[in-house]
C-alpha cells in the first residue's frame, strides 16, 4: 500500500491541500463501514435471503470484499463489494482524464452496489464511491442512480431530494452540478436515452477548480459549472466528509421506494419489459462504465467487476411501446433528464 511517506514532494500547483498521513486507512475503514450497513440493512428489509462473503487478492497488490444475496423475498441478485488495489501504474482510462498522475504508483478503494428486485416496480439501483491516490494526485468520486422499470414521479423527485439534502449540507452547488454530470454520464449515446432518472455522478474532486471535471466541456454540466463558478478550495476533509454523507445518504433515498412498491402486483408483461430494459444496463456496464472499465484494466476480480449485471435479461428486435402506455411514459418523461426536484404531484 502506498502511503504519504512515499509520496514525492508535491509541486503547490499541484495540490493545495495535501491528505493526511492516515487518508488511506480512514477512507477504508468508512468503504468497509458503507459495505457494512447497506449489506446489513438489506438482508433485514429482503428478509429471507442472506449475503455470501467472497474475500479475494489481488496479485499486484491488494484485494476486497464481495457480498451477494440471490434470490431473496425482494431481490433477485444483489451485490455490495468492498475494494482496495494498489500497483505501480494507472490504467489509460484514467490516465487520460488525469495525466498528471502518470509514472506514479496508485492507491484507489471504493465501495460499489448494484441491486435488481424481482418485482419490475422496484427499481434497480447503482452506487459507488471511491477514492483515489496516485503521488501527487489524490481525488474522491463516485455517485447514485435509479433505474426504473415503471414510471412512478414520487420516487424519482423522493430520491432526488434526499440527494440533495446531503449535497446542501456541504455545498449550495453540488446538487445542481453533480445532477447534471450523472444526466450526462448514465447516457447511452447509441441509444440516444438516459439510464434512468440519473441522481449524482462526480470525479476527480480534489477541492480546485470547477466542479464539473468531466469530458464534455460544452455539455450541460460544464456550462452550468461555469455559470457557479468556482467555489473556494475545499480541502481533504470536506471532500470526505461530503463523500461520507453522500453514501450513508442511499438508504432514506431507496428503501422507502422498495417499501412502497414491492407489495405490487406484476404480471408476465411487467416481468418481460423489466428483463428487456435490464439489456439497456447490461449495454451500459459493458460499455461505458467506467468502474467496469477500470476493475478489467488494472487485472481486478472479474466476478466481482460484473456483478453488476443482471441474473436474466432480454432483448427484442425493434421493440417499441404502446402508445400511452406506462412503458411509453417511461420513454417519453423518465429516460430523458427532469427537474424532479421541483415535480410536483399533479
Amino acid at each position: 500500500m502506498l502511503t504519504n511517506s512515499q509520496t514525492p514532494t508535491v509541486a503547490a500547483e499541484s495540490s493545495k491541500s495535501l491528505p493526511a498521513p492516515d487518508a488511506q486507512t480512514r477512507v477504508s475503514q468508512f468503504m468497509k463501514q458503507l459495505q457494512d450497513e447497506i449489506t446489513e440493512s438489506l438482508a433485514k428489509l429482503d428478509g429471507v435471503a442472506k449475503f455470501h462473503e467472497d474475500s479475494w487478492e489481488r496479485p499486484e497488490g491488494g484485494g476486497g470484499r464481495s457480498r451477494v444475496l440471490r434470490e431473496g423475498a425482494i431481490f433477485e441478485q444483489a451485490g455490495v463489494n468492498f475494494s482496495e488495489v494498489w500497483g505501480s501504474h494507472l490504467p489509460a482510462s484514467i490516465l487520460a482524464q488525469r495525466p498528471e498522475a502518470a509514472g506514479h504508483g496508485f492507491y484507489a478503494t471504493g465501495t460499489s452496489m448494484v441491486l435488481h428486485p424481482h418485482n419490475p416496480y422496484v427499481p434497480t439501483v447503482h452506487l459507488n464511491y471511491r477514492y483515489f491516490e496516485a503521488g501527487p494526485v489524490w481525488w474522491f468520486g463516485g455517485g447514485l442512480d435509479l433505474t426504473p422499470y415503471y414510471p412512478f414521479a414520487e420516487d424519482a423527485a423522493h430520491l432526488h431530494k434526499t440527494l440533495k439534502q446531503a449535497c446542501d449540507k456541504h455545498h449550495p452547488d453540488y446538487y445542481s452540478v453533480f445532477k447534471l454530470w450523472c444526466d450526462e454520464y448514465f447516457y447511452l449515446k447509441h441509444r440516444d436515452e438516459t439510464r434512468g432518472v440519473g441522481g449524482l455522478f462526480f470525479d476527480y474532486q480534489d477541492g480546485q477548480g470547477a466542479l464539473y471535471r468531466g469530458p464534455n466541456p460544452n455539455g450541460e454540466g460544464a456550462i452550468h459549472s461555469n455559470q457557479v463558478g468556482t467555489p473556494a478550495t475545499r480541502n481533504w476533509e470536506d471532500l470526505f466528509a461530503f463523500v461520507q454523507d453522500c453514501g450513508r445518504a442511499f438508504l432514506p433515498a431507496y428503501v422507502p421506494i422498495v417499501e412502497r412498491r414491492n407489495g405490487m402486483e406484476y404480471g408476465d408483461r411487467q416481468r418481460n419489459f423489466q428483463l428487456y430494459r435490464r439489456g439497456r444496463y447490461v449495454e451500459f456496464n459493458l460499455v461505458y462504465d467506467r468502474g467496469t472499465i477500470f476493475g478489467l484494466q488494472t487485472n481486478g476480480r472479474t466476478e466481482s467487476i460484473l456483478m453488476s449485471l443482471p441474473p436474466l435479461v432480454r432483448w427484442e428486435y425493434g421493440y417499441q411501446p404502446e402508445p400511452n402506455s406506462p412503458e411509453a411514459e417511461l420513454y417519453e418523461t423518465f429516460l430523458k433528464p427532469q427537474d424532479w426536484i421541483n415535480w410536483t404531484p399533479k
